[in-house]
This record gives structure tokens, C-alpha cells and sequence, in this order.
């Protein structure tokens, strides 16, 4: 999911501010709080980093994120599930404390543990057993009854370094490599120029998305510039939203309020006021 951390954990704060995708980063930092590790050199062709949120709270809370293409392996209180790419917005309603610890696999990368495309699993919570087996039971229990992040992560990667090949499947490099370039790129709009960057033809490039990221090529250029626009408005008023909306590649003002408001659910104006540290 989200990624939560006692909110007197002093980072936890300024790190849930600066996670690209999270929905008010600053009202959420109230309630949660997140910290990350990086993975063992060894895994790093394969997973982003390993998250950890802890939350203590009265009433029931929503954090809501505009995620990512990537999947994740989380360990909670429930149990551990496997999360594929969500192409809405999503939301986790936490009560009373508790901690997860995810792991962000590289986009591509989980298809290695899978036996179909990566797309089966968009928009899907799975039951980690059904990929991992039974003994992913044992680990979240271990998970479960830690504090410290760095002996979490460290059940985790012990647990999946056996797991993974040596080396990451070629095509999920590319794949991994095309996501990074259309995410640093939000003015790139079009599927058709996407696909002339990628070499490929369209077609090719959904394909290799479906089978190795979880999401199409429209929807990561999509998502990209969301992300975009909701980092600039959780930053505070005085945007120029016409010249944000041409930065960007939208074709009006009016369309880049459609698009967000759509996803999020609000306008980005209303959003910038709710979402600043100020508000």
C-alpha cells in the first residue's frame, strides 16, 4: 500500500512530503509516518527499495496514493499480499496501530515469480501464498512481531533472495528502462511517440507493458503527468495552471482539470488548498 510510520518517528514525516504520488502528503504525515531501506545489493536488480509505515490512530483513517507501475509484497497485520499496479486511486483505511513492511519490486521485475503476464494481477490484492506458497505465512509473522526495519527487511530478503534468478530477464530491464524514461518525462504524451522512443511498434509496446509492468503504455504516460501536477499543487497556491498545462502537454487548462479530477476526485485548485502544509 502505503507506506506508514509512527508519527512521532521523527523522518517519517518529511518522507511521506516528499513520496511522488501520495494523496495530501501533509495531512497524511499527521496520521502516518513512512520510512525506506534500500535493498541488499543483491536484490537490486529486482527490487526499488523496501518501505515501512507505522500508524497510531483515534478514528479510522484513508490513505489514499496515486500509485505506481510497480508491484508490491506486503507484510501486514491481515497477512501478506501481493498488490499489482492500481490503476485508480488507492486507498487503505488503517484503524488502532499497527506496521506493514512492502517491498517495491522494479517495474518488470515480478513477472520472474510468476507464471503469467503481470498484467493479471492490475487492480488485484492477492493472497501472497497463492504466488509464494505457505511458508510466506511464516515470514510475515516474523514480519509482524519486529520493530526494528532494518531485521524486517532483512526476513524479507532472506526469504526472496532464493526466489529470484541470478539475472533479471532481459525484457524486463527494457521494460524497467522504458517506465523510468516516460515517468522523468511527463510531457510525453503520446503512445505513438513512446513507442518510436521504445524502438517498438505500438502494438509491441503493449505488449511488452502487459506482459512485464501490469499497466499500459497510455496509463504510465498518464499517471506520470497526474503525479506531476499533484506534486506541484500539494506544494502550494500561485500555480499558473495554463502554462502548467502546456508544460505538460495537455491540450487546455480544462483538460488537465478533467484528468486530474477524474482520478482524484477534486479539482487540482481545490486539491492545492487542502493538500498545502499551510492548509
Amino acid at each position: 500500500m502505503a507506506e506508514t510510520a509512527n508519527p512521532q518517528a521523527g523522518t517519517g514525516g518529511r518522507g511521506l512530503r516528499e513520496a511522488r504520488g501520495v494523496v495530501r502528503p501533509a495531512e497524511m504525515a499527521r496520521h502516518i509516518a513512512l520510512d525506506q531501506r534500500p535493498p541488499d545489493p543483491g536484490l537490486a536488480a529486482f527490487v526499488e527499495h523496501h518501505w515501512c509505515v507505522r500508524w497510531r490512530v483515534a478514528e479510522p483513517y484513508d490513505a489514499k496514493v496515486l500509485s505506481h507501475p510497480n508491484v508490491h509484497l506486503a507484510f501486514e497485520p491481515e497477512g501478506p499480499f501481493v498488490y499489482g499496479v492500481d490503476r485508480s486511486v488507492f486507498v487503505r483505511r488503517l484503524n488502532g496501530a499497527g506496521h506493514v513492511l512492502g517491498v517495491k519490486f522494479r517495474p518488470g521485475a515480478f513477472r520472474a515469480l510468476l507464471d503469467g503476464p503481470v498484467a493479471d494481477l492490475a487492480d488485484r490484492r492477492i493472497d501472497a501464498a497463492a504466488v509464494f506458497g505457505p511458508s510466506v505465512l511464516a515470514v510475515n509473522a516474523a514480519v509482524q512481531a519486529r520493530t526494528d526495519l532494518a531485521d524486517m527487511t532483512a526476513d524479507a530478503e532472506s526469504f526472496l533472495g532464493p526466489l529470484l534468478p541470478a539475472e533479471p530477464d532481459p525484457q524486463a530491464v527494457r521494460a524497467a528502462g522504458l517506465v523510468a524514461r516516460f515517468t522523468a518525462e511527463p510531457s510525453l504524451v503520446r503512445v505513438d511517440d513512446a513507442a518510436d522512443e521504445a524502438g517498438l511498434s505500438v502494438r509491441g509496446l503493449q505488449r511488452l507493458f502487459a506482459e512485464y509492468v501490469g499497466a499500459s503504455p497510455k496509463w504510465v504516460l498518464r499517471r506520470a503527468r497526474l503525479h506531476e501536477v499533484a506534486q506541484r499543487a500539494a506544494a502550494g497556491a500561485g500555480i499558473d495552471w495554463p502554462a502548467l498545462a502546456a508544460d505538460l502537454g495537455y491540450t487546455d487548462q480544462s483538460h488537465l482539470i478533467r484528468d486530474f479530477t477524474g482520478a482524484v476526485g477534486e479539482s487540482p485548485a481545490r486539491y492545492s488548498a487542502a493538500a498545502s502544509p499551510r492548509g
